[in-house]
């Protein structure tokens, strides 16, 4: 619901702001039932897929479940609509349905950062981006929440201009981001709660280097920094060295990709830089409490 708003509401101000009707929309479902919110908020369909008339921009929004959903009449009306030049986007983990329908290939997209492992993994192909949002020609995607509303703020300064993107901004009360490297780092910065940028340099170099088992001294020098240094700065940071915040992630990941994923345990070991079974079997309890195959059950 957060991510569905967060692409409404800007256009809605950026008419109000403009008075004029610089955008129009339409919500469409599978049909015209009504759609309830994890929250309990119920959305009812202005059009269905079935009689929905061609759109210029199309958003898809989904839950959790956008990895196992299978909607055949919207994935037909979608492809009619970018034949006749359409763009498309994703919100929070609909990234998944489109790139099932190869919606995305040959494009850099991003989704909700508790899916992207499982998403790297069913879709290597794709250029997957740890950003908060990303947009790649006729693509358009975001991470959900309030992330949106920075893409939708971007696609407006594009659109009509970067005043009325700084009233819509104004309007709700927030920053926008202003770089690349925000999009990348303010994910960082909301998960973890860490601010010293050496530290959110590491873990972010961590995050793409999970399956290849990165040694805390080839990171020192990609960082350009002794280890003694970055060891130094992680244990005031977050408390422990690097190397354990590391294998912490790296545990994490395996989690993720657990109950985000249809991966045997055994690959999900290899993807998380485990060789051996049974120590990734021990450590995983260690850190989680369960076996793999136990997370995954539940």
């Amino acid at each position: 619901m957060m991510a569905f708003s967060s692409v409404i509401e800007p256009l809605r101000a950026a008419n109000s702001l403009t008075d004029r009707a610089c955008y129009r929309w339409t919500t469409v479902g599978l049909s015209h039932d009504e759609v309830a919110a994890s929250n309990g908020v119920v959305i009812h369909p202005t059009e269905s897929v079935e009689e929905a008339s061609l759109a210029d921009r199309i958003v898809v929004c989904s839950g959790g479940d956008a990895d196992y959903l299978v909607a055949d009449q919207a994935v037909r009306w979608i492809r009619k609509c970018l034949r006749h030049g359409a763009s498309l986007g994703a919100v929070a983990d609909a990234s998944f349905f489109l790139a099932r329908a190869g919606f995305l290939d040959g494009h850099a997209c991003t989704l909700h950062w508790t899916s992207q492992s499982a998403f790297a993994e069913n879709f290597p192909q794709i250029d997957l981006r740890r950003d908060i949002y990303v947009i790649d020609r006729k693509r358009f995607t975001s991470a959900g929440g309030i992330g949106c509303l920075d893409m939708m703020l971007d696609m407006i300064t594009r659109d009509v201009g970067s005043e009325v993107a700084a009233g819509v901004a104004e309007w709700f009360v927030h920053s926008p981001l202003r770089s690349s490297v925000d999009r990348r780092m303010m994910p960082l910065r909301l998960r973890t709660g860490i601010q010293h940028p050496l530290v959110l340099s590491a873990i972010a170099i961590m995050e793409d280097e999970v399956e290849e088992r990165l040694l805390m001294t080839d990171l020192a020098d990609r960082l350009a920094v002794s280890a003694d240094r970055l060891e130094r700065h992680f244990r005031a940071e977050v408390g422990m060295p690097p190397g354990q915040y590391y294998r912490q992630l790296r545990l994490r990941r395996a989690k993720d990709l657990l109950a985000h994923s249809r991966l045997p345990v055994r690959e999900i070991a290899l993807a998380c830089g485990f060789s051996n079974m049974s120590s990734f079997v021990r450590a995983f309890r260690q850190q989680h409490g369960c076996s793999p195959s136990g997370a995954r059950r539940r």
